[in-house]
């Protein structure tokens, strides 16, 4: 599992637009993008009874993890599930694929054909909601553009558009209710391997910005 660094900025609606002018007109898209250059990305995040997720992201923990399930623009079929680790601003993701079938099983409490999984990150979640009793917290969905280069397996993202179930964890409900989550932030992460080209630097730097600490999972928390 490779680090890679990660850093974020929120910028506001014209930041938003000086930047998408920048990056359309020197980066491609991910292909997997839909006319206008985005798609919609649906999580279930999990987190301990006491919090334990949320509250070291507030508290600003430097060591830490989450679990989620996430689809993409309502494919209910292909379903990953991941756990993202972050040490200070250097990050590490696994993921593995489950099905609809499966994610229905984990949304009932129905766990204990993890147990016996040959896929690692599915006995992971197994050991945690057993021994944390790591559960579905909340959903959270919002639209993302997703910008790449490949010297340094650069990706710089942009989130808007950050909706919350409201504790609500009808993940797979593709009209499920939903409410924004806090103020109507946009979110820039810039995330890459061992390198950044200088030029990329320039691309993405707005005067007065700095890197922020915003977490979409603990802004839907909010809600529930």
């Amino acid at each position: 599992m490779d680090a890679r660094h990660e850093y974020k900025l929120c910028i506001n609606h014209s930041d938003y637009l000086v930047l998408r002018s920048r990056l359309r007109s020197t980066l491609k898209h991910d292909k997997n993008v839909n006319k206008n250059g985005e798609y919609i990305i649906r999580s279930l995040y999990f987190d301990t009874p006491g919090d334990k997720a949320l509250r070291e992201k507030i508290d600003g923990v430097a060591k830490r993890e989450k679990y989620r399930l996430r689809f993409y623009n309502d494919d209910t079929e292909f379903i990953r599930l991941e756990k993202k680790s972050k040490n200070n601003n250097l990050c590490y993701k696994v993921q593995e694929d489950v099905s609809n079938k499966e994610v229905k099983k984990m949304l009932c409490r129905n766990y204990d054909w993890m147990a016996d999984e040959s896929r690692p990150l599915v006995t992971e979640l197994y050991s945690k909601i057993k021994g944390q009793m790591l559960q579905p917290k909340t959903i959270v969905e919002y639209a993302r553009e997703p910008f790449i280069f490949p010297a340094g397996n650069v990706r710089i993202t942009r989130d808007r558009k950050i909706k919350t179930g409201i504790g609500n964890i009808d993940f797979l409900n593709k009209t499920f209710p939903s409410v924004p989550a806090g103020d109507d932030v946009i979110l820039m992460e810039i995330k890459y391997d061992a390198f950044i080209p200088d030029f990329i630097k320039r691309l993405v730097y707005i005067d007065g910005r700095r890197s922020a600490a915003f977490s979409k999972y603990a802004a839907a928390r909010i809600y529930g």
